[in-house]
C-alpha cells in the first residue's frame, strides 16, 4: 500500500473556499444523496468527553471521521473538537488521505450553514448578528460574507477579549462596519448565526424580524439548544434531515416535547432547497438547524482531495504535505496533533 496523503489545515483552507465548499455540499444534493439514508452518528461516551464515530459513502469516494469532544480542552489551551477523516476510494475501499479533522469540520460547518444562507436570507441582507467568537464564528462570517452582502457586523459573546479579536478581524480583513453587542440586538438583523456551546437559548425569539433568517449550529444534543420555543413555533423551520434533527436537535425535540412543534410543521431540508422542490416562502423567520452529518464530510473532503489532486501531487508534496507512514512505507513526520 502506497503512503497514505496527509492534508493538514493549511493544505484544507489553501485547497477551497467556503464557496467551493459550499458548491461541493450542494453538488452531492444536486446529485441524489438523500440524507434521510445515511448512517447515523455513533456517540460514545469517554472519560475526557465523547468520541463519535461518522461514516459515509457516495460516488468516488468513501470516509470515516473520528472526532473528540473534550469539553475541559479550551481550559488548557486545546482545541475544544479534535480528530482525523480518513478518506477512501468508494470502489475499493482503500485509504487514499488522512485529513485533519477539526480543520475539515471548521470548513465543512460553515459550508452547510452558507447552503441554507443561499436559499433562505433575504438577498439585500446587511446585518449579521454573530453568536460565539471561536473558530466557527470566523469561518461562519467569511462564509456568509460569501452569499450575502453584508455591510454591519454584531459579535455577542460571553468572552469580551474573543468577541473584540473577532470584531478586529472583521473590520481589517473585510471593511465591515463591526462591534460587539447583546442578544437584544436581534431585533435589527437580516441574518442571525450561532455557532456557541450554550445549552440554553441566547436571546429572545419574538425580537427577531419577521424577514430575518437564524441559522443554530452549535449543538447536536437532544436536551441543548441555542434557540427558543418562541422563535421555533413562529418560524419557517428547515433541517438537514427530517429524522436526524427529530433525534438530535434539541432546538427542535424540546418544542415538540412542549407541544408547541408538530414535527409535521418542518417545512423541508437542504435536499429540497437546493433541488427547487421547496421554496422560503413567507410567513415568518426562517429557521435552519444542523446538527452536522457524514456525507457533508465527505462532500468537503472529496472536494479537497481532488483539489489537491489537481495541483499536483508532487507540488503539494513538497509544499504543504506531510506522509502519515504505513507498513511498506519508510518513517516520515507524522502529522501533530467539531463533530
Amino acid at each position: 500500500m502506497k503512503d497514505l496523503l496527509f492534508i493538514d489545515a493549511d493544505d484544507i483552507a489553501r485547497a477551497l473556499s467556503p464557496s467551493a465548499a459550499a458548491d461541493a455540499v450542494a453538488d452531492v444534493l444536486r446529485a441524489g444523496l438523500d440524507p434521510e439514508t445515511c448512517p447515523p452518528r455513533a456517540n460514545v461516551p469517554v472519560p475526557a468527553g465523547e468520541l463519535l464515530l461518522m461514516p459515509a459513502a457516495a460516488g468516488a469516494y468513501a470516509g470515516v471521521k473520528i472526532a473528540g469532544v473534550a469539553p475541559a480542552n479550551p481550559g488548557r489551551g486545546l482545541p475544544r473538537i479534535t480528530g482525523g477523516y480518513l478518506l477512501l476510494e468508494g470502489a475499493t475501499l482503500m485509504p487514499v488521505a488522512l485529513l485533519d479533522g477539526a480543520a475539515l469540520t471548521s470548513l465543512r460547518t460553515p459550508a452547510v450553514s452558507a447552503v441554507a444562507i443561499r436559499h433562505l436570507a433575504e438577498p439585500d441582507a446587511g446585518h449579521l448578528v454573530l453568536f460565539g467568537a471561536g473558530p466557527q464564528a470566523y469561518g461562519h462570517l467569511e462564509a456568509a460574507l460569501a452569499e450575502r452582502p453584508l455591510t454591519r457586523l454584531t459579535v455577542v459573546s460571553r468572552t469580551a477579549s474573543a468577541a473584540e479579536a473577532l470584531v478586529a478581524h472583521a473590520r481589517t480583513a473585510f471593511g465591515l462596519d463591526a462591534r460587539t453587542g447583546t442578544p437584544d440586538e436581534v431585533s435589527g438583523a437580516d441574518l442571525v448565526v450561532c455557532c456557541t456551546t450554550a445549552r440554553e437559548p441566547l436571546f429572545d425569539g419574538r425580537l427577531v424580524p419577521e424577514h430575518a433568517t437564524v441559522v443554530a449550529v452549535g449543538s447536536h444534543e437532544p436536551d441543548a439548544r441555542e434557540t427558543d420555543t418562541a422563535l421555533v413555533s413562529r418560524s419557517r423551520v428547515f433541517v438537514e434531515a427530517r429524522s436526524v434533527a427529530l433525534r438530535e436537535a434539541g432546538d427542535l425535540i424540546i418544542p415538540v416535547r412542549e407541544g408547541a412543534l408538530e414535527p409535521g410543521r418542518i417545512v423541508g431540508t437542504l435536499a429540497d432547497l437546493v433541488s427547487g422542490r421547496t421554496a422560503p416562502g413567507p410567513g415568518g423567520p426562517r429557521f435552519f438547524k444542523s446538527v452536522g452529518m457524514a456525507w457533508q464530510d465527505l462532500a468537503v473532503a472529496a472536494a479537497v482531495h481532488r483539489a489537491v489532486e489537481r495541483r499536483g501531487r508532487g507540488c503539494v508534496e513538497r509544499e504543504n504535505a506531510r506522509r502519515v507512514p504505513t507498513k511498506e512505507g519508510p518513517e516520515h513526520d507524522r502529522p501533530s496533533t467539531q463533530p
